[in-house]
């Protein structure tokens, strides 16, 4: 007999999303396997964090026309905190939060507990080895003990990554990690992100820089205007008239050893 089939991450159905008076995701189609690396491509305001915000219960879907289908891994109710031990998640909001004196090593930690800091929390000496093997792997086990007010972005967001990794996720879901990053960070950041998904571990990158689309990223999925516009093999995805088309403006893309850049504009 056949092995049963597995059921994707995510998979979404006709779902949306609105805030405000305004509809952030409109009847969004979308389906993520395990082990897939995968970059959510758009301009600002396409929809792509309010995507990442309804996967992570932030947000939920409005009922609409037709259907809707909301599951990761086949389920359609799950618990955010089942979440975390299969999904690790590094947004911009998150590194707004941890823009104090907590050090980075208290950072990689605190994951462990889904808090902000270990007040009143039992570190365990397995928790401590966790952290010490994380810090080694990403390289920033001489920044530890430093503060994060008084990182740079860049080593700042290399702590936020260790701390969504104490759990050895399948899937580690980045959101604008490139934001703030000057050409150094961003260049560090970039040989980061490809030693994680060399590791094993599947990256789900949400941007809108084709620079950051690491040459392990093989799938593209575009949206603008709360929909998806576009999915498909990175190639044929981020060609000139695919990417001017989404932004909205005339530009030629260059391919240069799996790494594309959009030039021209």
């Amino acid at each position: 007999m056949p092995a049963p089939a597995t059921p994707p991450l995510f998979k979404f159905a006709n779902v949306s999303v609105i805030r405000g008076d305004k509809r952030v995701l409109d009847g969004v189609t979308l389906s993520i396997g395990e082990g897939e690396n995968v970059v959510i491509l758009g301009p600002n305001g396409a929809g792509k964090s309010s995507l990442i915000k309804t996967i992570t219960r932030e947000y939920y879907p409005v009922l609409s026309e037709g259907p809707v289908t909301f599951q990761v891994r086949g389920k359609e109710v799950w618990d955010v905190f089942d979440l975390r031990s299969f999904v690790g998640i590094v947004s911009n909001d998150l590194q707004y939060t941890f823009t104090r004196t907590i050090t980075g090593r208290e950072v990689i930690l605190s994951g462990f507990f889904s808090s902000i800091g270990l007040f009143n929390r039992v570190v365990t000496p397995e928790m401590e080895e966790k952290t010490g093997e994380i810090l080694r792997f990403l390289h920033i086990d001489r920044l530890s003990d430093r503060p994060m007010n008084e990182m740079s972005s860049g080593e700042a967001r290399r702590f936020l990554i260790g701390r969504a990794l104490v759990f050895d996720p399948a899937t580690l879901i980045l959101d604008e990690p490139t934001n703030s990053l000057d050409l150094s960070a961003l260049h560090t950041f970039r040989q980061t992100l490809r030693m994680i998904a060399q590791s094993g571990t599947s990256i789900i990158l949400v941007t809108h820089h084709l620079h950051d689309i690491i040459p392990e990223i093989t799938r593209v999925v575009m949206i603008n205007g709360g929909r998806v516009c576009g999915d498909g093999e990175k190639p044929v995805m981020l060609t000139d008239e695919m990417i001017s088309r989404l932004f909205s403006v005339p530009v030629h893309v260059r391919e240069e050893k799996g790494w594309y850049y959009a030039i021209g504009y």
